[in-house]
C-alpha cells in the first residue's frame, strides 16, 4: 500500500507542476522550438529547475543503502550510444515538435479532459506497444 500511495503522492506532485509551470499546453513547447518566431523560454527554465532539483535530490538520495520502499536501486546499467537510442529520440523528438506534447504533459491534459490530449495519448499508447511487439523479436 505504501508503493501505491507513493506513486500517487509522486503522480499528483509531477501533475501540478507541469499544470502550474504551462507545460500542459502545447503552445508553450511549440513556442519554446520557434527559435525565430514568437519564441518562449519557459520550458527551458522547468527543464532547469527540474534537472537542478533532481541532481541535488539524487546525491542525498543515494547515499542511502536502498529506497525507502524497495530492496535495492534499479539504476541503468548501459551507458553505451546505439543506432535504436539515436532514431528513437529522434522519433519522440519529431512527434514532441509536431504535437507540442510529450508523454508527461498529454497524460495530464488528457486527465483535464483537453480534446487533443485524448487523441494523442492512445495514439502515443498504441504506437508504443506495437513498437515493443515489432522490436521484441530482436
Amino acid at each position: 500500500m505504501a508503493r501505491i500511495l507513493a506513486a500517487l503522492l509522486s503522480g499528483v506532485l509531477f501533475g501540478l507542476g507541469l499544470a502550474i509551470s504551462g507545460m500542459t499546453d502545447p503552445a508553450v513547447v511549440l513556442g519554446f522550438l520557434d527559435l525565430f518566431g514568437d519564441f518562449n523560454p519557459a520550458l527551458m527554465f522547468v527543464l532547469g529547475g527540474a534537472v537542478g532539483t533532481t541532481m541535488l535530490a539524487f546525491r542525498l538520495v543515494l547515499r542511502r543503502p536502498a529506497p525507502l520502499l524497495e530492496d535495492k536501486f534499479q539504476l541503468p546499467t548501459r551507458k553505451d550510444i546505439d543506432a535504436r537510442l539515436v532514431i528513437g529520440a529522434g522519433l519522440f523528438g519529431i512527434g514532441w515538435g509536431l504535437a507540442g506534447y510529450c508523454p508527461g504533459p498529454a497524460l495530464v491534459s488528457a486527465g483535464a479532459l483537453v480534446d487533443t490530449a485524448l487523441v494523442f495519448v492512445p495514439v502515443m499508447l498504441v504506437s508504443g506497444v506495437l513498437t515493443r511487439r515489432l522490436l521484441a523479436g530482436r
